[in-house]
């Protein structure tokens, strides 16, 4: 089986990979196949799983797309791969394209996973056009389609994006255990607050993820700001770090706005949080989310994607529209002021259904049944 996914960046699919190729390799000889992600982004590793480098990149590059092509076909061929399975937008385009190239019994059996999509905000008209259509092209040749979410799967049903026997839900699945272990002595917490120089008294929420415009900091920014004495940890970094610093000084907020790159410790970073915050446009199925809740934290977030698959509102969350600072604003001060006793109620509940719901092992089981089904 051949893994192919556009960049091993510090994020939700990665992290799947990297569960997904170990647990695969106890039944199937299994690769992985990724492109370098830029420096700010990070990237996940892992010493029992390594990464055939292909010159997979996530900006839209005909010349380098088309050698990558020929890589994951080359790469497709030689290993006799019976099964491929892709990730991210680009891995999914030219993996697929690649393996349907050879045709006849030499094609291998295909399974591509939508952790989000790319089909609305992050490109102008005609070009969310193109890959609209290219999409739907590529689907009808698919052998499996995996959504991480209902709502990702329903969004893409409605566009077009294959038929719904072609579909199956397979939620996140996660490795939670030191996630589940803040607040005991194991996962005390304290250096976060301890790097920006905060007492434990101190109001302060954290956003963990990549510094982009379809994460929409800037409407975080302008909540913070109308919340006095609530600092925020930015956990992450990306291409808007300069632009959001220069924001968070035109907002008054820069003494109260921590930038910390990618914190190591992300149990115990959240283990110092009051509350964890997302503000994203459009979202898959937000890993930061899914640790939150495990770590029980109260959670403060955007309705879109599949944010709603993950947080439940009042009942182990708060939700709100996207783009609205003043409705982010009323939610961040109800958690860590006015409202403290629900926010702790919240964020227990939270922690006992991401243990059911995102729990590594029924992840690999789900996946293990369909390549079962295709490989028998």
């Amino acid at each position: 089986m051949l893994i192919v996914v556009t960049r091993m960046n510090i994020g939700g699919p990665a992290g799947q990979v990297l569960l997904l190729a170990k647990g695969a390799g106890t039944r199937w000889r299994t690769l992985v196949a990724a492109g370098q992600p830029p420096p700010e982004e990070g990237e996940l590793t892992d010493p029992e799983v390594p990464v055939l480098r292909v010159p997979l990149v996530r900006p839209l590059r005909p010349g380098t797309d088309l050698r990558a092509l020929v890589h994951i076909r080359r790469l497709q061929r030689t290993t006799g791969a019976r099964l491929v399975h892709t990730h991210m937008a680009k891995a999914g385009t030219l993996g697929r394209l690649a393996a349907l190239s050879l045709g006849g019994s030499g094609r291998p059996k295909l399974v591509h996973t939508f952790h989000g999509h790319v089909l609305a905000g992050y490109f102008g008209r005609a070009q969310q056009r193109g890959f609209l259509e290219l999409e739907r092209a590529l689907a009808r040749r698919t052998d499996v389609l995996v959504a991480v979410s209902p709502e990702i799967r329903d969004e893409l049903l409605g566009l077009g994006i294959g038929n719904p026997s072609q579909w199956r839900v397979v939620p996140l699945g996660l490795d939670l255990a030191r996630f589940e272990q803040v607040g005991t002595p194991a996962v005390p917490g304290g250096a976060l607050r301890k790097a920006v120089g905060l007492g434990p008294g101190v109001p302060l929420a954290g956003v963990l993820g990549r510094l982009v415009p379809i994460k929409d900091h800037e409407t975080l920014f302008s909540a913070v700001a109308g919340v006095p004495g609530l600092h925020l940890a930015v956990l992450g970094d990306g291409e808007l770090r300069g632009q959001l610093g220069a924001r968070a000084r035109e907002l008054g907020i820069a003494q109260r706005t921590h930038f910390l790159g990618w914190w190591a410790d992300t149990p115990g970073a959240f283990a110092d949080l009051d509350v964890v915050a997302l503000s994203s446009r459009n979202e898959g199925t937000p890993v930061a989310l899914i640790e939150a809740l495990a770590a029980a934290r109260p959670v403060v977030a955007t309705d879109v994607g599949g944010v709603r698959h993950v947080v439940q509102p009042d009942e182990t969350g708060w939700l709100c529209p996207a783009g609205d600072p003043s409705a982010l604003g009323a939610l961040l001060r109800r958690a860590v002021f006015s409202d403290r006793e629900t926010a702790s109620r919240l964020g227990k509940e939270g922690r006992r259904r991401a243990r059911t719901r995102f729990g590594q092992e029924r992840m690999l089981a789900d996946y293990f049944s369909i390549y079962e089904e295709l490989l028998s």
